[in-house]
């Protein structure tokens, strides 16, 4: 049985179980919440825990051994021109059609006077994050760190990819027998750190129950009719989105669309059970070595890049996430608070963690720039488990697009498909 059926079930067994334990009102069964709850936080934690190793020994590595700085800032700046380009896309598509379809939502008063109660537990702690919300000025000032092991420790990946790509650079102007032993480290780092990831996905569903579990108990069937409207219009969205931008963009590369569905699936699918993007990574790294044939500065920098950095699922799935939030508070927002949370969605979609529920962990600014109640961050987070499946896959889906579509790929030999 594969990984993905595997999560699959676990998924569906956590959900389930959870829901009879919320309906049958039993105190003993509510307390097994408190027990299992602590596994899928273990989860969370492995898979965080490999992310710095990760980027920055494959970030490193694929610099310092490109055999062209030029051909590789041409991919990069190219690379960078597509990331806006879909952020936008995806916002802007997301803000013209969740609107129409939310208002045709029918939303409980109790429903959501239900949710709202369950969302103002966690407004000490968005709050708190909030003030930590820097301007742009501090914002610029922090991209290059001062100290990038406080970077590492903070979990500060932006700076961290700034100190790590400036790094790489210096290796590549090494020579002879230095450079070689830096890169070989740092290639080491990074198969270890892939390694790592594997071992991790291994227990995948395990964790997946033991955080589809204490979810459903909480939530049970009370406001099912809401939130499955919003699960469902980001699973719809980010689909037509991936299948309608995304697919064709791949074949800008020359690679045909069928030869590159092929080569995704296996990233898109522990994209879909891990909930995490650079746990996708060496199946992406795979895929576009094996299956696509892409030069190596692909699989050795433009993928790690993107993995780290590229989240065109959160430009969709945050400004659904927004529109939603509006719905429940009934809250109006016209075309130009659209396009503030559009903009704003873009700018701190870059420093979205490659981790379960990234996307909806930092979005205190969108919402704050939407003029709307930041403790609705706990409602999204509650239920974020569907929506973050769909969000990282079509995030791998758009990191393997992206990197087919930019690099200059040699011709194709004989036999391949």
């Amino acid at each position: 049985m594969s990984l993905t059926t595997r999560v699959l079930i676990a998924l569906l067994a956590g959900l389930a179980l959870g829901i009879l334990v919320s309906l049958s009102g039993n105190a003993s069964l509510a307390r097994a919440v408190t027990w299992i709850e602590p596994v899928g936080t273990l989860f969370i934690n492995a898979i965080r825990m490999t992310v710095i190793p990760l980027v920055v020994g494959s970030l490193v590595a694929g610099i310092a051994a490109a055999p062209s700085l030029g051909s590789l800032g041409r991919s990069g700046l190219r690379a960078f021109t597509l990331f806006l380009t879909t952020l936008f896309a995806g916002g802007i598509f997301a803000a013209l059609v969740a609107p129409a379809v939310f208002s045709r939502l029918p939303i409980d008063p109790a429903a959501s006077a239900a949710l709202q109660a369950s969302a103002a537990s966690t407004a000490g702690a968005t709050q708190e994050s909030v003030q930590r919300i820097p301007g742009f000025a501090d914002w610029l000032i922090s991209l290059v760190p001062s100290n990038p092991v406080r970077a590492a420790a903070d979990g500060a990946m932006l700076p961290l990819i700034v100190f790590a790509l400036a790094f790489g650079l210096a290796v590549a102007g090494l020579t002879g027998a230095s450079r070689t032993a830096v890169v070989r480290v740092f290639e080491a780092i990074r198969d270890a750190a892939l390694t790592l990831v594997q071992w991790v996905l291994w227990t995948a569903p395990v964790g997946v129950f033991a955080l589809a579990f204490p979810l459903a108990a909480r939530l049970g069937l009370s406001a099912a009719g809401a939130l499955a409207g919003y699960i469902g219009l980001v699973a719809v969205m980010t689909v037509v989105f991936g299948v309608v931008v995304l697919y064709p963009m791949a074949t800008l590369g020359g690679v045909p669309l069928r030869q590159f569905a092929r080569a995704a699936l296996p990233a898109q699918a522990v994209a879909f059970s891990s909930r995490s993007s650079l746990a996708s990574l060496p199946a992406m790294i795979e895929a576009a070595r094996e299956k696509l044939r892409l030069p190596e500065e692909a699989p050795a920098f433009l993928l790690p890049l993107g993995a780290s950095v590229y989240r065109v699922g959160a430009a969709v799935g945050q400004t659904i996430g927004v529109l939603f939030i509006a719905r429940l508070y009934d809250v109006h927002l016209g075309p130009a608070a659209l396009a503030t949370v559009v903009l704003t969605v873009v700018a701190t979609s870059f420093s979205v963690p490659g981790i379960p529920g990234g996307s909806i962990v930092i979005m205190a600014p969108v919402l704050q720039a939407a003029g709307l109640p930041i403790e609705g961050i706990g409602i999204l987070l509650g239920v974020d488990t569907i929506p973050d499946m769909f969000r990282t896959t079509i995030n791998v889906t758009g990191h393997l697009a992206v990197a087919t579509a930019v690099v200059d790929r040699p011709p194709a030999e004989p036999g391949d498909a």
